[in-house]
């Protein structure tokens, strides 16, 4: 089968199964990461939501198995603003191999002032961004010990619109809150590139993909109480709005498709079909800003400074 009809013939409805698979899921416990896992967990694979908090945690796994019958979803406990604690985390994980990490996890702050982590980077930097980059070092061993272990790290339609600051990557000369925002997953994406570039170039069996959910929003997604509720009169008031975009169920789809699809490649960016904000998931073209070797490079180097982390990032 061709490509191209392979690319056609796929179905958000009906996906390939990945039994004797195992993915982690960041953020797995809400929002986008939770439709994420609950789609992941109707393959047949092990689904670890991995979250800082475990009651909510647990009742994603319930709300999960309540839809997935038989679905094997675990809980590893997961904080990405705590760089210091990622490593402990991950021994935690228990696991000889990874077939797929979703970096998907993230903060968004509306208003001032500035907040920071643990180690005092600015939050939504340092979570979004530096935490997702410390952590791939130590998933490291256990997705290339998979036979095609893929990271996926999920963007955000904000960052089309920003460009990074290299001289203040951590927002502390001016801090706008959406703008950091859109910046933290900027870097997010860039960094999902440049790792695709870096595993090419040390002949690695990992696949480093960028995936974007495109516009979703709470009230057009489906209730999952009481991990969401959407009541009636929200939903209705939202339906004018789903002419251009869509439930988080959905948004979830290009991200399920960047883990599962046999014909996805290193160095690809998923998302909707339609305008990119809502829709099937397509193959998308890679925005210039965000394929920049140079400033990509730039940013790896800090990042590795920033959060402590071995430049490979334990890829060789």
């Amino acid at each position: 089968m061709s490509s191209a009809s392979q690319s056609r013939s796929w179905d958000v409805h009906r996906l390939p199964s990945a039994e004797g698979k195992t993915f982690l899921v960041t953020g797995g416990n809400a929002g986008i990461g939770y439709f994420v896992a609950e789609q992941l967990a109707a393959t047949g694979a092990v689904v670890v939501l991995g979250s800082r908090d475990r009651a909510k945690a647990d009742a994603a796994r319930a709300s999960i198995r309540s839809r997935v019958p038989g679905a094997d979803v675990r809980h590893l406990q997961l904080d990405l603003a705590d760089l210091s604690s990622l490593r402990t985390a991950v021994d935690r994980l228990g696991r000889g191999r990874l077939d797929a990490v979703v970096h998907n996890a993230g903060v968004a702050l509306d208003d001032p002032p500035r907040q920071v982590t643990r180690e005092g980077h600015e939050l939504m930097f340092g979570t979004n961004h530096l935490g997702h980059f410390a952590l791939t070092q130590w998933l490291a061993p256990l997705l290339s010990a998979a036979p095609a272990g893929r990271v996926v790290t999920v963007g955000s339609f904000a960052a089309r619109s920003e460009r990074l600051d290299l001289g203040d990557l951590q927002s502390t000369r001016d801090y706008r809150p959406k703008r950091t925002y859109g910046r933290s997953k900027l870097a997010q994406m860039s960094f999902g590139f440049e790792l695709d570039r870096r595993l090419r170039a040390v002949g690695s069996t990992v696949l480093s993909v960028v995936a974007h959910p495109g516009g979703a929003l709470d009230s057009l997604t489906p209730a999952r109480p009481p991990v969401s509720v959407t009541t009636a009169g929200e939903r209705l008031r939202a339906l004018p709005s789903a002419l251009l975009v869509q439930g988080k169920d959905a948004g979830a789809w290009p991200i399920v498709r960047a883990v599962l699809d046999s014909q996805v490649r290193g160095g690809q960016l998923w998302g909707p079909r339609v305008f990119g904000l809502r829709g099937e998931p397509r193959r998308e073209p890679v925005p210039s800003h965000m394929a920049d070797p140079a400033v990509a490079a730039r940013l790896w180097a800090a990042s590795a400074e920033l959060a402590g982390a071995d430049p490979h990032l334990g890829f060789r």
